[in-house]
């Protein structure tokens, strides 16, 4: 059975991650944490993505609280939360805190704020820009009714076809839509 394309490229971190010297993955853990001192600015810059999203008129927009895991699916509480061995003295690992922090605050707000922004600038290329290339396929989490080129009958036929009829920023063109 062939591997999906998606599934073809694995990064390889766990064969060497133990290989790697302490003060290495040291500053990495560094780098980790550093960009929650970026976070107030990606939450700014989402937020008036997504305000200028509303301006325009776009409605069923999602929120960030939609790429947010519910708070049931985490699989650790306080109580039960594990931990590991610390590979130096005082190391955060050994710490329930630690993980509650990093696992149930920090990587799922960031990954959903990431979701949420990338979304919201799909939906913003879309709507501005339904001209296709490359990678334009995966824009297709953000589909959208009518890119603004679709409005206007005087300039929907300028469009090339296949930007024409795109069922990303075509809706009629969605055969979901279709009987």
């Amino acid at each position: 059975m062939k591997a999906c394309e998606s599934c073809a490229h694995r990064v390889e971190i766990g064969k060497n991650h133990n290989s790697m010297s302490v003060l290495r993955r040291a500053i990495g853990l560094f780098f980790v944490y550093a960009p929650i001192a970026t976070l107030p600015f990606v939450f700014a810059s989402a937020y008036m993505t997504y305000f200028h999203l509303w301006l325009v008129g776009a409605k069923n927009v999602k929120k960030f609280t939609d790429f947010l895991p519910d708070r049931d699916s985490h699989r650790y509480t306080m109580k039960n939360q594990i931990t590991m061995e610390p590979t130096f003295g005082i190391s955060a690992s050994q710490f329930r805190l630690y993980w509650i922090l990093n696992c149930t605050w920090y990587c799922p707000v960031s990954v959903a704020l990431m979701e949420w922004h990338a979304y919201l600038v799909k939906l913003v290329e879309n709507w501005w820009c339904p001209f296709g290339h490359s990678t334009k396929e995966s824009y297709s989490n953000a589909k959208i009714d009518k890119s603004f080129w679709h409005i206007y009958p005087e300039d929907i036929v300028k469009l090339n076809p296949e930007d024409r009829d795109n069922p990303i920023w075509n809706e009629d063109t969605d055969k979901d839509t279709k009987k």
